[in-house]
């Protein structure tokens, strides 16, 4: 079975469930809000589509469309769906290590004095606190609108987790003060 990467998940799971073209899947993306919790742009939409193809998990055809241009429709494989799901089990099954540019600040903020590290991390806070808000915001949403459980769980785990990063951070900068007795 071959390995393939997140973003191809991305876009073979919209494909899991019906024949999808490029377009189809940018408003798929779009209406799921999938730019929240998947690095995908509209871009790479049609470069993964074919390297998909490549890996034989999708199939393209040609469909004609009445008075428009033809249009590459994407279906996925038998072999496209058994990897889908091994890589579903793959993915929900480990903690895998996240990289992130903010942990790329905290190496080096020795470099800052003291009170510019804790502006720096009082701006990070302001900032989440608005993730925070547009997070909420869409789990009250999700369940207003009846949505399915792993719907609801694309804004609340994000959310859960960015809210145990702010008091971290709010910690940490109480370390700090302590620490330069400021």
């Amino acid at each position: 079975m071959p390995r393939i990467s997140d973003l191809e998940v991305a876009i073979l799971g919209l494909l899991y469930e019906e024949p999808q073209y490029g377009y189809q899947i940018e408003k798929t993306i779009e209406a799921w809000g999938m730019r929240n919790w998947t690095p995908i742009g509209f871009s790479s939409i049609y470069y993964v589509l074919k390297k998909l193809e490549k890996k034989e998990l999708v199939t393209s055809k040609l469909e004609k469309v009445e008075g428009k241009p033809s249009r590459k429709v994407f279906t996925i494989t038998s072999l496209g769906k058994s990897t889908m799901e091994a890589e579903l089990q793959e993915l929900l099954s480990w903690n895998k290590k996240l990289i992130s540019s903010f942990d790329l600040g905290l190496a080096y903020l020795n470099y800052l004095k003291p009170r510019e590290v804790i502006n720096c991390l009082e701006n990070y806070v302001e900032s989440a606190q608005g993730r925070i808000k547009f997070l909420e915001s869409s789990v009250k949403t999700q369940e207003k609108l009846n949505a399915p459980y792993y719907v609801v769980a694309l804004f609340s785990r994000p959310l859960a987790v960015l809210k145990t990063e702010v008091a971290w951070v709010e910690q940490f900068i109480e370390k700090i003060k302590k620490e330069e007795n400021l």
